[in-house]
């Protein structure tokens, strides 16, 4: 590693989003000036195969946009097509008869419009120029130009199971992008509250992936095709076959590309409920969670802040709270937890109260980067 390298930790809030940089020691950290100040700032990140970074931003007058900047965030340029929907989705808007909805004639119904870009995912290194973007409502989006430009993927649009997805506690959007590193066809996507779909001829038709996964708010529906509210969804690209699952309803490890679920956490956990889940970058095997005692009560178990740690795969749990406060209520969103690729390896997580805590030392004992800042909804780390 060069002596020169520096690990940057981006950080989307509420309020705008931040920079923070440091060398690989990570003991001392300098921060940005706030990026979008008084936007909310759902996503940046940095696309590796360029070092371009990516922004998904919205406001309450001007509406959602994505940016990018080739100068580490010091200046922005707005995409010259930002994702629009341009028309209704055939299954998924009401229409009055079976004739308007399959033989093209217009719909009688009120355009759907982008409400958030939640997630900007860089493609593979075979793919350049290639992004995308997961949208509310549910829809994915292509770039094909460096995020110059987006473009609708109508595929998963017009699905015919789109019009029966529902809305989670956060809108009804595609957080989630997992690209398959070995397989340029197969793509998953992640649906709140849809649950998780996977495409494996390269967008053109898609299938729910959900087998296994429970639901509990379907009254005597526990295990649906589709429809479960996936929280958010990780693989590490040395076993891409593996992927881990934080779901609303418990933690999940599939073994053969998502065509089947385990539950990991039941009877090894005190909650099934929680939002963000990372793998580690090095060892396919160890997965960190943040905890919730149950979506009635979005509070700390017990009143701890903790992460919890797996190195077999989720079959058994470690509870670390070494460096965290204790007698706090703390929430991790989503997006808000994610890794750095040194060794050891830095986690990051932030939360929905303005505190951002790191480990350096693969989640063993943890301390406080950064706080008072406006709630955390996205933090992404890259070595540069």
């Amino acid at each position: 590693m060069s002596d020169r390298s520096k690990v940057m930790v981006m950080v989307g809030t509420r309020k705008g989003g931040f920079i923070f940089t440091s060398d690989p020691d990570r003991k001392k950290w300098s921060v940005s000036d706030v990026l979008f100040k008084g936007w909310t700032m759902m996503h940046m990140n940095c696309d590796p195969r360029d070092g371009r970074l990516h922004a998904s931003v919205s406001h309450f007058v001007y509406g959602p946009t994505t940016h990018y900047s080739d100068d580490l965030g010091q200046s922005w340029t707005q995409a010259k097509v930002v994702p629009k929907l341009t028309r209704p989705s055939i299954s998924g808007r009401p229409a009055s008869t079976p004739e308007e909805a399959y033989t093209g004639k217009p719909i009688p119904t009120t355009q759907e419009e982008v409400i958030q870009v939640w997630n900007i995912t860089p493609g593979r290194v075979s793919e350049p120029g290639v992004l995308y973007a997961g949208i509310q409502p549910a829809s994915l989006f292509k770039s094909t130009d460096r995020g110059e430009s987006w473009s609708l993927i109508e595929s998963l649009y017009d699905h015919s199971q789109r019009g029966r997805w529902q809305p989670g506690g956060g809108g009804l959007c595609l957080h989630t992008i997992v690209l398959d590193p070995n397989n340029a066809d197969r793509i998953y996507v992640a649906i709140s509250a849809g649950g998780l779909y996977r495409t494996d001829d390269g967008g053109a038709t898609w299938q729910p992936r959900n087998h296994g996964v429970r639901v509990d708010f379907m009254g005597d529906i526990q295990y649906p095709e589709f429809g479960q509210c996936v929280h958010k969804v990780d693989l590490h690209p040395s076993r891409p076959e593996v992927l881990y699952q934080q779901n609303h309803n418990g933690v999940y490890r599939s073994d053969n590309c998502g065509d089947d679920w385990i539950d990991i956490g039941e009877g090894r956990l005190p909650s099934r409920f929680g939002f963000p889940i990372a793998v580690h970058p090095h060892d396919p095997r160890t997965i960190y969670i943040a905890l919730e005692e149950s979506d009635e009560y979005r509070m700390s178990v017990d009143g701890q802040f903790s992460i919890w740690r797996s190195r077999d795969g989720g079959e058994s749990w470690d509870r670390r709270t070494q460096g965290l406060p204790q007698n706090a209520h703390l929430v991790v969103l989503r997006d808000a937890m994610t890794s750095d690729t040194l060794d050891p390896a830095g986690i990051y997580a932030g939360t929905n109260t303005g505190q951002l805590f790191y480990s350096r030392d693969d989640g063993d004992t943890w301390e406080l980067l950064a706080d008072y800042l406006p709630p955390i909804v996205s933090v992404e780390a890259v070595v540069v």
